[in-house]
């Protein structure tokens, strides 16, 4: 399989405060503690961007920005028109995008005149985090968004995989998913938000974090599940962590197999090399 080099990581949850922060967490140093995340800031974007998004949006663009500038990867000028330009792909993945926006628009459907906002409704798209992405950056180059429920995170990564390895370039894939507001949550409870960033190489630069090599696997095989009980409710709560023993293993920086769960009976193999 072919080798993908993991460049950066961008990070985002309550205990977990950028990859740098949470370095001890993740290699077993010291034990998960779910402090109060602190606020994400969408700093990319024009002030009057900023006002409208979301929190939904704020995480994805934070862990992406994060991932992005500890790659010391920063937008190019474009005298043309005045704003940085940034070459790289995205894919964005999410379970559910952004409930907090579906939940306005179906409460707003019920009242009499059913005065949903303009700005909702533009929010309400499964692709708006890639678009204030790509106001923010002047990025031009492809972007995907997606969602496969569950198996989210692994669909997001197969997709990036591909894309880098089809056109031979950096990919970014950025994966969220925050809690669900009552009455969503009674159907479909997320225990807290998370945000992760992976820059994606193929080429295997020597200040890569890790190598991966992707295999899908068998559907009798489990995903791994973590020692530390805090971390594996996230694990388990949260479909955008479901790549938090892959982070543990790039941390650790040491070489081994780490399996992912993507939904039903899916499972996918990770090889980590330091």
């Amino acid at each position: 399989m072919n080798p993908l080099a993991v460049e950066a990581v961008g990070l985002m949850a309550p205990g977990l405060a950028g990859w740098s922060a949470s370095q001890a967490v993740l290699t077993g140093q010291r034990p998960y503690v779910a402090e109060p995340m602190p606020a994400t800031m969408a700093t990319l974007l024009p002030a009057n961007e900023r006002r409208r998004v979301t929190a939904t949006i704020k995480l994805a663009l934070h862990v992406a920005q994060e991932a992005m500038a500890q790659a010391a990867l920063t937008p190019d000028p474009a005298p043309s028109n005045g704003r940085g330009e940034l070459s790289v792909r995205t894919v964005f993945a999410s379970s559910g995008g952004d409930s907090e926006i579906l939940d306005k628009i179906c409460v707003a459907l019920t009242q009499p005149d059913r005065p949903v906002s303009p700005t909702h409704f533009h929010q309400s798209v499964h692709n708006t985090p890639a678009g204030y992405w790509a106001i923010a950056t002047g990025c031009m180059e492809p972007s995907l968004s997606l969602s496969a429920y569950d198996g989210s995170l692994v669909a997001g990564l197969r997709e990036a995989a591909a894309l880098a390895w089809t056109d031979q370039a950096r990919v970014l894939l950025v994966v969220y998913d925050p809690p669900m507001p009552f009455p969503l949550a009674e159907r479909r409870q997320i225990v807290a938000p998370f945000g992760v960033a992976l820059l994606l190489n193929p080429a295997a630069t020597a200040s890569r974090l890790a190598l991966l090599r992707l295999e899908s696997g068998a559907s009798e095989q489990a995903a791994d599940r973590l020692e530390d009980e805090g971390l594996e409710r996230l694990r388990a709560g949260n479909p955008a962590a479901r790549g938090l023993p892959l982070l543990c293993a790039i941390a650790r920086r040491a070489a081994g197999r780490v399996i992912l769960s993507a939904g039903a009976d899916v499972a996918l193999r990770v090889e980590v090399e330091p």
